[in-house]
């Protein structure tokens, strides 16, 4: 019988090099693939085929601009606590889905602890805010309590 990837590690196989393209990826997407493989110790084409590799295998989600929310309209953030009334798989899995398609969700996060998700949302206004939770978290069966607490700042990390 075949073994099936391990769950716990999915990334195993990768070595230092791999880890290292990820590394600068991270701090700089759009860094050329010549400029990469100077950094990492590698020859163009080597690096060239690994970062394929580790886009092929989902090590790399894909690329995206970091862009100011306030240049697009929402300049206010939020962090919205949610804890679900039931926890069977049906209202976990039907919550998850509908939150992502949200107006104004950034991020789901499927979180352990008192809080079941914590859902990270732009929004123009604290009004605008306001009325997100009432039309699409307070009328939700499957929503018991939510909490929210507004970002001042966010500053990216280098992890």
């Amino acid at each position: 019988m075949p073994s099936s990837p391990d769950p716990v590690r999915p990334y195993a196989s990768l070595d230092d090099t791999d880890r290292a393209i990820l590394a600068e990826l991270t701090m700089d997407g759009r860094l050329p693939n010549n400029a990469l493989a100077e950094r990492v110790g590698v020859a163009p084409s080597t690096c060239l085929a690994r970062t394929r590799a580790l886009r092929g295998c989902g090590a790399i989600r894909g690329f995206h601009a970091e862009v100011d929310p306030a240049a697009m309209g929402l300049p206010l953030q939020a962090l919205i606590s949610v804890r679900l009334s039931a926890h069977d798989r049906a209202v976990v899995d039907a919550f998850r889905a509908r939150s992502v398609r949200l107006p104004g969700v950034v991020a789901v996060f499927h979180v352990a602890g008192a809080d079941d998700y914590v859902l990270h949302v732009r929004a123009a206004s604290a009004d605008a805010l306001r009325d997100f939770a009432l039309d699409h978290l307070a009328v939700d069966p499957a929503v018991q309590h939510t909490q929210t607490s507004l970002i001042f700042e966010q500053v990216r990390g280098l992890g």
